[in-house]
């Protein structure tokens, strides 16, 4: 359970257990460890574990018992007044609702005849909530549990009093509260199981779906299993690649999943090896998005793949991630995150085939289909040195003349000749398109 979901239900419980409204010593009295009066003796009993109050008497008991199901219509029916979500709860749902008051007001006389020993709460108080199909716990929220719990204590702290014996009403309104904090405990458990159990599901898939990405699973089963985790597939889609901070794998996505829901990003991410990938969804800057999760990466370089419509194509982003990552150590001074487009030379002399394409295709292709002299004056501009009158005295141009086809240069290829890096990324562009076939 998330630390939210803890502080959340600690201020709920202590709602049940602070006044609602009416007895409020009784109130205060059942939620801290004060003695509870014996009826009979008139001395204190003391409410820890080893010396428990005195159970009622028998007569209370069992009138308490005969009307458990009219209290547990009773709750559902104040249920319905007051709860708007609860109305618009099916049928069989409500049913399941009723089986849980029913069995509240059953295990409240055995907890009553126990004494209200904390073995016995836990155990009883667990059994309220087997009552009911372990999908109810998906269906209504602890939040709604709470609400339904403090709604049942209104209901029997004004029913049962009238059922208990001479001089015992005040003794049975303290024990229903103090049975009402292990009822919300057990809530909390039974809500706190099932979080940790789907937790380590989504976890699996989780992995499994990074798994499909990096080995370039087929369309289908990325998407079978993208739906069970209920990702949304917020255009555009990318894949982020850095190193994974190491120890367990649990607090390393939790860091991720709580970088993601500050940023406002869809997110899906998986530990594969010493590598931490992450899928990120519906971001429009991909590598400002990855910057935003930074904090959940290792050391080292965190590279970004390009931008994909959707998570079908995602294994190409991954691909490329993949690639910038085991090529960027050749870059010293990258900035992290890094685009994978922007390795495209360490890519290329690391052996990988799509950066290769990409240079021959985007930029040698692109400058050769421009024409107007662009590839023989970039020749020119680096065979001088990249001094541009040279090259303009190598072309018999006027030095305005190179400055323009520089200009275009940049225009077509996205890339200055001007610029350091950019020229490096060009001179490598020509190399590669004047040795591979052309496309």
């Amino acid at each position: 359970m998330s630390s939210k979901a803890l502080k959340n239900l600690t201020s709920r419980i202590s709602v049940i257990c602070h006044p609602l409204g009416g007895n409020r010593a009784a109130r205060a009295a059942a939620c801290n460890p004060v003695p509870v009066a014996d009826t009979d003796t008139g001395t204190p009993a003391e409410g820890r574990p080893d010396n428990p109050a005195k159970p009622l008497a028998p007569g209370t008991l069992r009138r308490i018992e005969r009307q458990a199901g009219s209290l547990a219509s009773a709750a559902v029916a104040r249920m319905d007044e007051t709860l708007p979500w609860f109305r618009a709860l099916p049928a069989d749902q409500r049913s399941w609702v009723m089986l849980v008051a029913q069995a509240g007001v059953r295990s409240l006389v055995e907890w009553l005849r126990s004494g209200g020993t904390v073995a016995a709460s836990t155990e009883i108080s667990d059994e309220v909530f087997a009552a009911a199909p372990r999908a109810l716990a998906r269906v209504i929220t602890l939040t709604h549990t709470v609400e339904m719990i403090k709604v049942t204590v209104d209901v029997a702290e004004a029913e049962v009093p009238g059922y208990a014996e001479s001089g015992e009403q005040q003794a049975l309104i303290q024990a229903i509260l103090r049975f009402s904090r292990e009822i919300a405990f057990s809530a909390a458990r039974v809500y706190a199981r099932a979080a940790e159990s789907r937790g380590a599901w989504d976890a699996r898939l989780q992995a499994l779906l990074v798994d499909a990405l990096l080995r370039g699973d087929s369309s289908d089963v990325l998407a079978s299993r993208a739906a069970a985790l209920g990702w949304a597939d917020a255009p555009p889609v990318a894949v982020v690649v850095g190193r994974s901070p190491g120890g367990d794998i649990t607090p390393v996505l939790h860091a991720v999943y709580r970088a993601a829901r500050r940023a406002r990003l869809e997110v899906i991410a998986g530990v594969h090896g010493d590598r931490l990938v992450v899928v990120v969804g519906g971001a429009t800057d991909p590598v400002a998005a990855a910057s935003a999760l930074g904090s959940g990466f290792g050391e080292g370089p965190v590279v970004v793949g390009p931008a994909v419509p959707s998570l079908d194509q995602a294994t190409e982003s991954a691909r490329a991630a993949l690639a910038g990552f085991r090529a960027a150590p050749a870059w010293p001074g990258a900035p992290s995150p890094v685009a994978a487009d922007d390795l495209l030379p360490e890519r290329v002399l690391s052996g990988d085939m799509d950066a290769r394409r990409k240079l021959r295709h985007d930029v040698f292709g692109a400058l050769a289909r421009a024409g107007s002299g662009l590839l023989e004056t970039l020749d020119a501009f680096f065979a001088s040195g990249s001094v541009l009158e040279s090259a303009a005295r190598e072309l018999y141009v006027h030095p305005n003349t190179v400055r323009y086809r520089l200009r275009r240069v940049a225009e077509v290829a996205g890339l200055s000749p001007l610029d350091g890096r950019d020229a490096f990324t060009l001179r490598l562009a020509l190399t590669i398109g004047r040795l591979d076939p052309a496309t």
